[in-house]
């Protein structure tokens, strides 16, 4: 319904200042929503946010994508997991639909931000407690990583974090992780020893291998579908110096490029921690490509020797190998600030392909070919990028003794290969989005009778269309239900709390 109530007059006569400036629209606020805002107004004033203000207005912006600037009818912001579970039971007994903000990085409208329902942000729980006997880090879900790596850097230890330093913990770990060190020590949620999780009703649980161990495994890669962890306990790994590359080469690399990528992926034995972000640029105002790897390795010997192949190219453009600390590395990798407004909308969608150089680099000439009919889009920056799924990554998992939801085979290593493109205009979101989903999903289909694909997805790339939950094993899918089940048989996180990826019914 429309908001009528004497106790939010000011939605209705005021226009919203800058949150105007992001979607111009009137709030229209269910009587369950106002219920909820109302009590938790009343009980935590001082953590509630009301439209027309400034500190709203520069909250609703604090995501990764402009199309996820939603206009909530009130934004709650704990920071004790105390007031989590309030929230939550406030949230279950009136029925009022919400949505949770760790981080802001998955792209798209609904998975961190909602439009008239109550926005919980985490930011305020943002303690960090490193235990150096144990090599252990508790980790609130309202952090980081580089907070993460620079309460790690003085004890030269290390966790299994996000590569872009302002990427948050909460989702990054929830959707599975990738890392640099993927190769050996398996995805972020394979390091995690425990989680502190507020059920849909309120009830605070502990789950790790030994307390609510199905709830700890299906944790490991599942999203929001649970609960709101509330704390995190990460091992932590003695890696106090790295070696890293930046490499930047010539259009005219990109086959070599492409094929010391597969190379990299197919000869991984996951004895020594490597990993890269690889990706292309495309330049719609030159015509150029720009092919760059970003290598980082736990060695102190430089050039690091798991970049050989990148290092061989002739072509190349800048080329520096450096010795370092992993919180320096980190430091001059960052993601968009976290108190900076988006302007450009973002769009990320990807495919599974085993390592074939050959049919990488046909899908990259046909992406090249694709960007002409977008390229008058303004804003229009397109990248293709090749994230790594070696055959190591997957053997941690199923040596641990919990395994995770993802369910990968340790015999097959993979790539995925993912569109990133970003635009400024809201009004072509529309024609972009239907562009990368027509250009992912007519490659994939001819990967797939080619013999070359694979159905698995990961959350944490995957495009708003793209459930990945649904391309996990059967069983894990099951199993995943079952839980769900057990600890919110009330489909909290699937009726009220709707957006990013949900199991279903």
């Amino acid at each position: 319904m429309r908001v009528t109530s004497i106790l939010w007059p000011i939605w209705l006569t005021v226009s919203l200042t800058k949150a105007q400036d992001i979607l111009a629209r009137e709030l229209h606020v269910s009587d369950a929503v106002e219920a909820a805002c109302a009590e938790l107004g009343e009980s935590h004033a001082d953590l509630v946010l009301l439209p027309n203000t400034a500190e709203y207005d520069k909250e609703v912006i604090n995501v990764w994508d402009k199309r996820s600037n939603l206009l909530p009818g009130c934004i709650f912001r704990p920071e004790t997991d105390t007031q989590v579970a309030t929230a939550l039971r406030i949230f279950h007994a009136n029925n009022a639909q919400f949505a949770v903000r760790g981080g802001g990085h998955l792209p798209y409208p609904g998975a961190n931000s909602i439009s008239d329902g109550i926005l919980v942000v985490l930011s305020g729980l943002n303690k960090i407690k490193v235990d150096t006997k144990k090599n252990l880090v508790e980790v609130g879900p309202g952090n980081r990583w580089l907070s993460v790596y620079s309460a790690l850097a003085p004890h030269g230890l290390y966790a299994i974090g996000g590569r872009l330093s302002t990427i948050g913990v909460a989702g990054s770990s929830l959707l599975g992780g990738v890392n640099w060190f993927l190769n050996k020590y398996g995805f972020t949620m394979d390091t995690i020893v425990s989680y502190d999780v507020v059920l849909g009703n309120g009830t605070q649980v502990v789950a790790d291998k030994r307390t609510n161990s199905e709830l700890f495994w299906a944790l490991k890669g599942s999203a929001l579908n649970y609960g709101v962890v509330t704390k995190f306990v990460i091992k932590t790994y003695k890696i106090p110096r790295v070696t890293s590359t930046m490499q930047i080469f010539q259009q005219a690399a990109v086959p070599a490029f492409i094929k010391a990528t597969c190379d990299l992926v197919l000869s991984e034995d996951g004895s020594v921690g490597a990993g890269a972000v690889i990706n292309i640029n495309y330049n719609v105002t030159t015509g150029t490509a720009t092919p760059q790897v970003f290598g980082l390795q736990e060695t102190t010997k430089s050039p690091p020797s798991r970049f050989a192949n990148y290092t061989a190219i002739p072509q190349v453009v800048t080329r520096v190998h450096n010795v370092t600390t992993p919180i320096d590395r980190h430091a001059g990798l960052a993601a968009p600030k976290p108190d900076v407004p988006v302007r450009l909308c973002v769009s990320f969608g990807h495919h599974t392909i085993k390592p074939d150089a050959k049919r990488l680099t046909e899908i990259y000439n046909a992406w090249i070919d694709a960007i002409n009919d977008v390229a008058d889009v303004p804003g229009m920056r397109p990248t293709f990028i090749l994230n790594l799924v070696p055959r190591s990554a997957a053997t941690v998992s199923k040596k641990n003794g919990i395994g995770n939801t993802f369910g990968l085979d340790n015999k097959q290593p993979y790539i995925w290969w993912q569109l990133s493109t970003s635009w400024a205009r809201p009004e072509d979101d529309l024609r972009v989005t239907t562009w990368s989903q027509s250009f992912l999903e007519s490659i994939h289909a001819e990967n797939k009778a080619l013999g070359l694909a694979t159905e698995l997805l990961y959350g944490g790339d995957a495009a708003d269309y793209q459930n990945p939950l649904l391309t996990y094993p059967k069983e894990n899918q099951e199993r995943l239900r079952h839980t769900r089940d057990q600890y919110d048989p009330d489909f909290v996180f699937t009726r009220l709390n709707w957006g990013g990826f949900k199991l279903g019914y």
